[in-house]
């Protein structure tokens, strides 16, 4: 990972990567802070202490959602997802219904080698980003929690989770770069990518608009919303029987998994919420939104691209873009997806601020 991100070379994520433990002491953790701890809590103890939403002490306590990881994550239990033989008929690599685009006229009047590519690099999209999701950022903040580098104390039973999470992450991004090596050399479609995910070109901009003691905090939220989030996102994800198994069952095995991730994430968020002072939370609901947007918001660039690369001229990618990506429809399946991700910092009072509220409301979540 180091390597990738340019051997720490403006790494937001410096302040509480796991490496840092092995350095001198005495460098500054998330939000700032001066010292490795943000909240008065006990890590080996199941409840913890920190202020709570109004700024009193409250005490949290942490249910696990792995105590039978070792029988239930799919990289303990489920099988290589493996492409079939070809069959007599032409396989199905990803439903119609889930490709925005290809509902458009435009692209379901394509002939039909053509309109089977768009479908399959809708599938490399979808595994690309998760395997560039979980390696390059997720699993960079799953192991900062499991060493207890992120500035947020928890209990002993979080931070060993933090582990399983770890697993399972590396596992999806593996399978997800198996099955596109797959796809790739039995259709001899190959992919076509951005070499940077929008997502992360999105956080990177976020986190330089940023003073350098919130960059950090940014990422920490980030993945937060991102894994809270995601599981949504997959829970739309129909049973299509006319899809490959191969890809069936990775989607399936994924959305496992993440269900049990959302719930560690939505219960982290309760301890992060109460290592920050009024100010750092107030910082930190603001960027909410643009962190929502920043996972959600479809990457129009490289849809335009790839438009543009099956023989559409440039007015037509450009109408295909306008009409399936309009705003409304836009605005509807953020606000519809993030519901859930919202409500846990509705509980956390955010939205009491004026302020906060207004940054919600600017973004189409409310």
């Amino acid at each position: 990972m180091c390597g990738i991100v340019g051997l720490f070379v403006g790494c937001s994520a410096l302040a509480y990567c796991p490496r840092k433990a092995l350095a001198p002491a005495g460098a500054a953790t998330v939000a700032g802070a001066e010292s490795g701890r943000l909240a008065g809590a006990d890590p080996a103890s199941g409840p913890a202490r920190g202020a709570g939403t109004d700024g009193e002490q409250a005490e949290l306590s942490y249910s696990s959602p792995f105590t039978r990881w070792s029988e239930r994550a799919t990289v303990r239990r489920a099988p290589r997802r493996e492409l079939s033989a070809p069959s007599a008929e032409t396989p199905r690599y990803f439903s119609p219904e889930l490709v925005p685009v290809a509902r458009h006229p435009l692209i379901a009047e394509l002939r039909p080698e053509l309109f089977d590519t768009v479908l399959v690099q809708h599938l490399y999209r979808y595994l690309d980003f998760t395997a560039k999701l979980e390696t390059l950022v997720v699993n960079r903040t799953a192991l900062g929690i499991a060493q207890g580098s992120v500035g947020v104390e928890l209990p002993e039973e979080m931070r060993f989770d933090a582990y399983k999470i770890y697993c399972d992450e590396a596992y999806h991004a593996l399978f997800s770069v198996d099955l596109m090596r797959q796809v790739r050399d039995t259709t001899g479609i190959v992919p076509v990518l951005p070499a940077q995910p929008y997502f992360l070109r999105r956080l990177e901009e976020i986190q330089q608009a940023l003073p350098q003691h919130t960059r950090a905090l940014a990422e920490l939220l980030f993945v937060t919303v991102s894994e809270t989030l995601i599981s949504a996102s997959l829970a739309e994800l129909p049973v299509d029987s006319e899809i490959v198994p191969a890809v069936r069952e990775t989607i399936r095995d994924h959305a496992a998994d993440e269900g049990r991730h959302h719930v560690y994430f939505a219960a982290f968020l309760r301890y992060l919420w109460a290592a920050l002072d009024p100010a750092a939370r107030r910082e930190a609901a603001l960027l909410v939104p643009r962190l929502i947007a920043a996972f959600l918001q479809p990457d129009a660039d490289a849809v335009r691209a790839e438009l543009l690369g099956y023989g559409l001229t440039r007015d037509d990618a450009e109408q295909v873009l306008a009409e399936v990506y309009d705003k409304k429809t836009v605005a509807a399946y953020t606000r519809a997806t993030a519901k859930r991700t919202i409500s846990y910092f509705v509980a956390l009072d955010v939205l009491d601020d004026p302020m906060v509220e207004h940054e919600f409301r600017a973004h189409g979540l409310l």
